[in-house]
């Protein structure tokens, strides 16, 4: 069973861990009376069979003791559900951006990260906002699943962690191609570590030191929103055009239903992220890319076009 961290995990655990004991006790007993029954009641212990007609109370008995079962099964179900529907009025706001194939987490005070960063001991209310397709957002450490569908009003969960630690967080819902690499982590800090971090006026700032590999730093860019699960960087064709050996080439694109050619330079690469569906590649369709714009800043294009030169080399 996996390590549990948050304040739904006993509700949950208890559900199941009834639920399997009474499947457990009924493998056990019914499979050990068709033992009994195949050796007590075989052709040369019982030749003459004996016919049982009209037995109310076993009949009632094998409905009785199902239904107490089954509403056993509801209450444990129901105790375990019910406080995860009913978010406190107070907590830790942050919306959950999901998209083919990637989560981003924005707060209240207007930062951007690609993990969910939490204080323990905290109500954190979480805004689900699928920008694509159906996604799902599932924490099993912290037994929590809830569904991100597009355009649903008020789709949203909340959960109390109650360990310090990094769980991950798994896309449970079919969404395409790379949904199985759909993965993030939220990361459960003290309280003071945490508001050290939200508060942190320098995060905003990307700093990027006299030294840096800036080809690196763009390549960390493009893995953290998810870019090469639909872009390959060997030449593969997946959903969307390579990046390998692209930049400074000239490609054919369709722009307002019209072909025409440009050079894969600075400029394209923008328009690409923040309006991509001004230029598509010709043999590729539209729509299957969202915009950009407010996720990744113009300091960030410059390190995924340093990036993206590199793959000349």
């Amino acid at each position: 069973m996996i390590l549990g961290a948050s304040t739904f995990v006993e509700g949950v655990d208890n559900a199941f861990i009834f639920i399997l004991a009474i499947a457990f006790f009924f493998l056990i007993t019914i499979t050990g009376t068709m033992i009994f029954f195949i050796w007590r009641y075989n052709k040369k212990r019982n030749p003459q069979p004996t016919q049982i007609k009209d037995s109310v109370s076993l009949e009632i008995t094998w409905t009785v003791i199902p239904l107490i079962l089954v509403l056993g099964m509801f209450y444990y179900g129901y105790v375990g559900w019910i406080p995860m529907k009913k978010p406190p009025e107070e907590g830790i706001v942050v919306t959950a951006n999901a998209r083919m194939w990637s989560f981003n987490f924005r707060y209240e005070n207007g930062r951007i990260s690609d993990k969910l960063y939490v204080p323990k001991d905290t109500a954190i209310i979480v805004n689900l906002n699928a920008l694509d397709v159906l996604h799902s957002f599932y924490i099993p450490a912290f037994r929590l699943k809830e569904d991100m569908v597009p355009g649903l009003a008020n789709n949203r969960t909340w959960f109390e962690a109650t360990k310090t630690g990094t769980y991950t967080i798994f896309c449970a819902e079919y969404c395409g191609l790379q949904h199985s690499y759909m993965i993030s982590e939220v990361v459960v800090m003290e309280p003071d570590d945490f508001w050290a971090w939200y508060d942190d006026p320098d995060a905003m700032v990307m700093e990027i030191p006299d030294d840096a590999n800036l080809a690196l730093l763009g390549r960390q860019i493009v893995e953290r929103n998810g870019c090469i699960a639909c872009h390959s960087l060997d030449g593969r064709t997946l959903v969307g055009p390579t990046f390998a050996g692209r930049f400074g080439e000239t490609i054919t694109v369709i722009t307002g239903g019209q072909q025409r050619e440009i050079v894969y330079d600075e400029e394209y690469v923008k328009r690409s992220i923040y309006d991509p569906d001004y230029d598509i590649t010709e043999g590729f369709r539209p729509g299957q890319m969202l915009s950009y714009q407010d996720e990744i800043t113009e300091d960030e294009i410059d390190l995924i076009i340093e990036f993206l030169k590199s793959l000349n080399e």
